[in-house]
């Protein structure tokens, strides 16, 4: 009796295992269809490409995309990425990088700052040097308040500084527009390209005419805060040391007085001081 127990017992597990094992491989068989369904292509860089660089077809290439959708403005194809024109890149996209419509021009259109500028802003650039210029740190898409110094025909005498600007967008140093990492120590960044609005154009025009520019390097990401930074002024610093006393001239001595003296015809003159009581 235990014998045929033990023979059913067996017969049954290897039945579900059986079904087990068909439901797993059906399974599987349906996962690989599925992701030989929703394999596509998307386009990348073949080799890094700095701004400005025009984007031929041997720079890209084309790789499987394991995915239903693309990410939003990529290609799928070369012939999609070249079909109305050449492009050229504006900004930085790294080898294997996925080419996207943001980082590149419409077909046709030149790399220029130009093309960097959001709707309705403008391109203003401002002088600075190695220290004003946050000492070289400061890079493209990087965030900067721009303060103004003013020490000469300030109101009471007392030099002070405002912030003029908040979370201005840097579109260039010098002549480098990209993204790039200054390889050379003594690299000294002269001017430096923001990207405003008219209004704030003429503003930093006027202010470089009164003062000396600054820029301070903001945190990414960071939001402006909604007041206006307060004005500091020299008094502001501490205490300073008192200008020297003026030397008080010595005053000017008395005034002589002429006595004359006759005696016996022969005439004789005497300067005198005079003392005021």
């Amino acid at each position: 009796m235990r014998k045929g127990s033990s023979i059913a017992l067996l017969l049954v597990a290897l039945f579900m295992g059986g079904v087990a094992a068909a439901l797993a491989r059906a399974w599987l068989l349906g996962q690989a269809q599925a992701e030989r369904q929703t394999i596509g292509t998307i386009v990348v860089a073949a080799a890094a490409m700095p701004f400005g660089t025009v984007i031929t077809e041997d720079k890209v290439h084309e790789i499987r995309w394991a995915a239903p959708t693309l990410p939003p403005g990529a290609f799928a194809t070369k012939k999609e990425l070249f079909k109305d024109g050449r492009r050229v890149a504006l900004s930085p996209i790294e080898r294997d990088e996925a080419v996207l419509r943001n980082k590149v021009t419409a077909p046709g259109q030149r790399g220029s700052l130009s093309t960097l500028l959001d709707g309705g802003k403008r391109a203003v650039t401002v002088r600075v040097d190695d220290v004003r210029g946050v000492a070289g740190f400061i890079q493209p898409n990087d965030r900067v308040d721009v303060v103004l110094i003013r020490t000469e025909g300030a109101a009471n005498g007392q030099g002070y500084s405002d912030v003029i600007l908040q979370n201005m967008k840097v579109l260039a140093i010098d002549q480098m527009a990209g993204q790039q990492q200054v390889e050379q120590a003594s690299v000294i960044v002269k001017a430096v390209t923001l990207e405003v609005m008219p209004e704030e154009a003429q503003k930093l025009l006027l202010a470089a005419n009164v003062g000396r520019l600054s820029l301070i390097l903001r945190q990414p990401d960071e939001e402006a805060s909604d007041g206006v930074a307060r004005r500091i002024t020299e008094s502001d610093l501490g205490d300073t040391p008192e200008a020297p006393p003026k030397a008080v001239p010595p005053p000017a001595p008395p005034p002589a007085s002429t006595v004359v003296i006759v005696r016996g015809g022969k005439r004789e003159e005497y300067n005198v001081k005079r003392f005021d009581r």
